[in-house]
């Protein structure tokens, strides 16, 4: 998959504190890359790097091809930039706002009304078009800065800390938006320090730590690179008048005889009754795990691998760092 940022060694020094540490990453193009790490890990550093915003101190890096030290102008037409602070003069209206920042990217001006209304139409705000820019609430402020990101049509979002101080549904609406603005082609890199705000829409994360890029790559292949087994939770039904226990006993023997399983627990006294296998095989192998069972008469009514989330993998990245909460 081809990759539209690259960073080589990116380093990034403030006097004697190193912001930035030799950081090497990749973000596919079509992805919707989640940036993860606390306040002051080197994300916004990282980010205005890659938006021109900030030379690095060493290293160097690339956006859509293009250096971010020799070709800024080339990198800013390949970028829409969303800082985590709305700034805008007082007393505009949200569709002056839009044409302000339209014409600083040189879109000329017959194009214009009729690319606001889209982008307007785009982030739900069609009907604020008239309304005062200062008074749209936390969540519509951030849908019209996210519509100014992508007036001149960049191929890569870069959006910093988008969900902070928004509400419960006006972040489900954003995650939403991010969802439609990929299925558009766009590559989307967000950073965050909530993970639960990214766990439902990131394809690929990297994890940094003190400016140090600690993990990066797709969720999945994280996930089974720190978690190298599986646990499946089974459920089954009673056989007749058989006894529950004499089930689970039946399709624990089962389960123990497959390959790839590493161990199998009988919880008949669990809400509901169920086997937990742990299992160290790929999704064929549990494929015919599950199939072995009801081939030897086994009524199963619910198999699945628990899922690790974002940040039971934080925690796992970090572990010994000062971070995670270990020497």
């Amino acid at each position: 998959m081809t990759a539209i940022v690259e960073t080589t060694n990116l380093t990034r020094r403030y006097g004697s504190t190193l912001a930035l540490n030799s950081l090497n990453l990749s973000i596919p193009q079509g992805a919707i890359y989640g940036f993860i790490g606390p306040n002051g890990a080197g994300k916004t550093t990282t980010m205005r790097i890659l938006t021109t915003l900030l030379l690095p101190s060493e290293g160097e890096a690339y956006v859509a091809g293009h250096s971010v030290v020799r070709e800024r102008a080339a990198v800013r037409r390949s970028v829409g930039f969303m800082p985590d602070f709305f700034g805008v003069y007082d007393s505009m209206k949200a569709h002056e706002y839009l044409d302000f920042f339209a014409a600083s990217y040189a879109i000329p001006p017959e194009r214009r009304p009729r690319l606001i209304d889209d982008l307007l139409a785009l982030v739900d705000l069609s009907h604020k078009k008239d309304s005062d820019v200062m008074g749209l609430s936390r969540g519509m402020k951030q849908r019209l800065s996210l519509a100014r990101t992508m007036l001149h049509d960049p191929a890569l979002l870069i959006l910093d800390e988008p969900a902070s101080g928004l509400d419960p549904r006006a972040r489900v609406e954003l995650r939403e938006l991010l969802k439609e603005l990929r299925s558009m082609g766009k590559t989307i890199m967000i950073s965050s320090h909530i993970l639960t705000e990214l766990a439902e829409m990131c394809t690929h994360i990297g994890i940094i730590e003190r400016g140090t890029l600690l993990a990066s790559g797709d969720v999945t292949t994280i996930m089974r690179s720190l978690q190298p087994h599986r646990i499946f939770e089974v459920h089954v039904l009673s056989a007749d008048e058989e006894p529950l226990a004499t089930t689970l006993a039946t399709a624990a023997a089962l389960a123990r005889a497959q390959p790839h399983v590493l161990e199998v627990r009988e919880l008949p006294e669990g809400d509901p009754p169920q086997l937990q296998i742990d299992f160290d095989g790929d999704d064929r192998a549990a494929g015919a795990l599950l199939g072995a069972l009801v081939a030897g008469g086994v009524v199963v009514s619910h198999f699945a691998g628990q899922v690790s989330d974002l940040e039971e993998i934080f925690l796992r990245v970090t572990e010994g760092s000062a971070y995670g909460g270990t020497n």
